[in-house]
């Protein structure tokens, strides 16, 4: 009866182990297809209805994407920070067969800078052409 415990654990165990080798598999076969182009847009030229959206999301930290019939908008919101003097950076965006993947990174002022105080809302709204594609924010 051991024994056939043994066995059984044995092809359970040699069941479950190509499925964990095939995750690892999958997170390595994010190849990147060519980096895109796009457009940091300011405030005065988005839609209004995302501008609204923007505004009721921009409190607390948010990621978005928004579409029309011309462009898709990507959207990394920071939340409230204590002062001004904040910028982003897109540091990677690029289309891979199944999606677009989006890095942004929230730069701080400097010590040195003199910025606005109260809250501010940083966040970033880039435009790039069209595609029905799956928006990874990493």
């Amino acid at each position: 009866m051991k024994r056939l415990k043994n066995i059984a654990a044995l092809l359970l165990i040699a069941s479950i182990l190509p499925m964990l080798a095939g995750c690892k598999k999958d997170e390595k076969e994010i190849k990147k297809i060519r980096d895109l182009e796009f457009t940091v847009v300011e405030d005065a030229d988005l839609p209004g209805e995302l501008k609204e959206i923007i505004d009721e999301k921009k409190e607390k930290p948010f990621r978005l994407h928004y579409s029309n019939d011309e462009a898709l908008y990507i959207v990394v919101g920071y939340g409230k920070q204590n002062s001004g003097g904040y910028s982003i950076a897109v540091e990677d965006l690029y289309l891979t067969k199944n999606a677009i993947y989006i890095d942004t990174n929230l730069i701080g002022p400097s010590q040195d800078e003199l910025v606005t105080q109260g809250a501010t809302y940083p966040y970033i709204v880039v435009k790039l052409e069209y595609m029905d594609k799956k928006i990874v924010f990493e």
